[in-house]
């Protein structure tokens, strides 16, 4: 059975940092596209950022572009969300995705097959 279990959301200062750990088990996600999404309340879910199966492509969200940082480990099966100078509006659940077959980065959801349960963040003013 395959899992993505994300740690690391919690309640942080704005101009803040926290870093969010996705950590996959029950197949290796080496060959293929992973990526972060948030939903906050009262919004649809969004995207945040992908990187693609080796590490060396990554795309973000422009609200995030220059603050949030994507980056994967094979070996550990885990991909990661460096995220500083948080903002109020960073507030939401952040998810975890994976895809089953797409290599390069996407921002498209529909690519994504696996998803995790999802970790707040919330960002106080």
């Amino acid at each position: 059975q395959v899992q993505l279990v994300e740690s690391g959301g919690g309640l942080v200062q704005a101009g803040g940092s926290l870093r969010l750990s996705c950590a996959a088990s029950g197949r290796s996600f080496s060959s293929s596209a992973m990526a972060w999404f948030r939903h906050a309340l009262g919004k649809d879910r969004e995207f945040v950022a992908s990187i693609n199966w080796s590490g060396e492509t990554t795309s973000y969200a422009d609200s995030v572009k220059g603050r949030f940082t994507i980056s994967r480990d094979n070996a550990k099966n885990t991909v990661y969300l460096q995220m500083n100078i948080l903002e109020p509006e960073d507030t939401a659940v952040y998810y975890c995705a994976a895809s089953r077959v797409v290599p390069g980065v996407t921002n498209r959801q529909y690519y994504y097959n696996y998803w995790g349960q999802g970790t707040q963040v919330t960002v106080s003013s």
